[in-house]
């Protein structure tokens, strides 16, 4: 890969999160990573023209959808140009020479945490620690020079900090998943596009999301999310997030959202992307 095929990629979280994973699968272990404090900085990254692209999680397979991407993404003029799909490992870390006796505290962001619950409950004397970031928890750890402590993190975490790891596979389910949209500017799809995401707000009148749900189911087009999230202001209405298969270039997804804009009261398309694949677990 040159340099010129590996842009640099804005992520949530420090180096060596999932996002650095997901990065990694889209573009080779030479995408240039920009960590980013919190979603809202990651948007604003790309939006600048900081960075050319930000990785966003959508979705885990197991916690659901994350929602503050999902209104960030209302309101932004970001476009999905692709997507990522990744399993998530998790691995326990610690510094070299320590080994599993010696800990007692075991540092991760909550969600990994709870993830990991047969693990707690074979070793029930380590205390759970929330910090804000699975792989700045491996930071964390070399900073403080913890010996009595680890990390839940991805492996890749451990090897970037020069750190150990103890134990591979802490989650209860290896059905554990994160979707990720590769959001542009421009949204030019990084292959050939054949899954499409949009917004759409409904009237406040009776059948109204039949009738956009009818768009769709009368040219067989096969809905593969739909997410609703409220409205800011405007309390108990809802934006409409759905994704489907095809390209807004496809005459019968053209038409369907033609269609949409009619029966809705605004309709904004993210993009037309290729679809990425869940791994095998």
């Amino acid at each position: 890969m040159t340099a010129a095929r590996a842009p640099r990629v804005a992520i949530q979280g420090e180096r060596g999160a999932f996002s650095e994973l997901a990065a990694r699968s889209l573009f080779g272990s030479r995408a240039r990573i920009l960590p980013c404090e919190d979603f809202d900085s990651l948007f604003r990254t790309v939006e600048t023209r900081g960075c050319r692209y930000a990785l966003a999680p959508v979705e885990n397979s197991i916690a659901g959808s994350i929602h503050r991407v999902y209104d960030l993404l209302l309101d932004s003029p970001l476009k999905v140009a692709g997507e990522a799909i990744i399993r998530v490992s998790h691995s326990l870390v610690a510094l070299p020479g320590v080994r599993l006796r010696d800990v007692r505290r075991v540092f991760s962001h909550p969600v990994a945490l709870a993830q990991c619950e047969d693990f707690f409950l074979r070793h029930p004397r380590l205390t759970r620690v929330a910090t804000h970031d699975t792989a700045g928890s491996v930071r964390l750890l070399c900073e403080q020079e913890a010996r009595d402590a680890a990390a839940i993190a991805p492996e890749l975490s451990a090897r970037l900090h020069g750190a150990r790891v103890l134990a591979r596979g802490l989650e209860d389910h290896r059905a554990n998943f994160t979707r990720f949209f590769l959001l542009s500017r421009d949204g030019r799809p990084i292959g050939r596009p054949d899954k499409t995401s949009v917004l759409f707000a409904t009237p406040h009148v009776p059948g109204a999301l039949f009738r956009c749900m009818a768009v769709f189911a009368l040219r067989d087009i096969n809905l593969t999310k739909i997410e609703s999230r409220p409205m800011l202001g405007r309390p108990w209405e809802y934006v409409f997030h759905v994704d489907f298969e095809g390209s807004a270039s496809q005459e019968r997804c053209r038409n369907a959202l033609r269609q949409l804009e009619e029966v809705c009261d605004f309709v904004r398309l993210l993009g037309s992307y290729p679809r990425a694949r869940t791994p095998r677990h």
